[in-house]
């Protein structure tokens, strides 16, 4: 017996799905400033090579016409401890962070592996940025991202993927390219440069897809993260099935 393959489909609410709009995907009105780019690194250290890292970040993304901020983790509380953080989402390093993060319309992630995983302070900055909307806006959602990672011995991906699967969580759009540096303590001068090596170059690969991905997505953002699901469901009627007393 053939199956039916007809179009009804009993379940959706036809009101809320949408024909794609060609014009929204693929000529959107484009803005002509400089793609803003937050790098968030993992390590306090004196000598964090993932910050030196993010800071030759930083030059390349310039010369490519980026405008960039680092964000410093130091002094930022853990997240849900009282104790140490008495003003919760008013404690200045979490304003600081949330601004930059709103401010941003793609991110670089670089963490050391620590334990075969991202430090506990590359995750604490991520777990102070909300997947809920900060005034009407979700911070990450339609972003995009770069992930790289430090390694002190031989290379490895752990600290990577688990970066990506944290951009996907997110909503960021996580380029496909990315960095890891084995060794790193012998990539780097005296004076914190990076040294020239593939290393290096694949950096600045990283970088270049960004910064293209940034301009490729940035003015259609709001329309490439438009979803059914929150057309035929309000943010009211979402909370309220989500916290349901049990």
């Amino acid at each position: 017996m053939a199956r039916d393959m007809s179009d009804d489909c009993p379940a959706l609410d036809e009101g809320s799905l949408k024909v794609i709009n060609r014009a929204a995907l693929l000529t959107p009105s484009l803005s002509d400033h400089k793609p803003r780019i937050l790098l968030l690194h993992g390590s306090l250290r004196e000598r964090s090579f993932s910050r030196l890292m993010n800071e030759e970040a930083a030059r390349i993304l310039q010369k490519l016409g980026c405008e960039t901020r680092v964000f410093d983790p130091s002094g930022l509380p853990l997240p849900d401890d009282d104790r140490a953080n008495e003003h919760g989402v008013d404690h200045p390093k979490v304003v600081e962070l949330r601004e930059a993060v709103m401010w941003s319309e793609g991110m670089v992630w670089c963490s050391p592996e620590r334990h075969g995983a991202m430090t506990g302070i590359m995750k604490s900055q991520i777990d102070w940025i909300p997947l809920a909307p900060i005034g009407g806006v979700r911070p990450t959602q339609g972003k995009t991202l770069a992930v790289m990672q430090i390694c002190g011995g031989s290379q490895s991906f752990n600290t990577v993927n688990q970066l990506r699967i944290l951009g996907r969580w997110m909503r960021l759009i996580t380029i496909p390219n990315q960095s890891s540096v084995a060794k790193a303590w012998n990539e780097f001068d005296e004076a914190g440069r990076m040294k020239p090596s593939p290393y290096y170059n694949r950096m600045v690969d990283v970088m270049e897809e960004l910064t293209k991905f940034t301009l490729l997505t940035r003015d259609r953002a709001a329309y490439l993260v438009d979803r059914y699901s929150e057309r035929v469901e309000t943010r009211e009627q979402l909370s309220r099935r989500v916290n349901q007393a049990k």
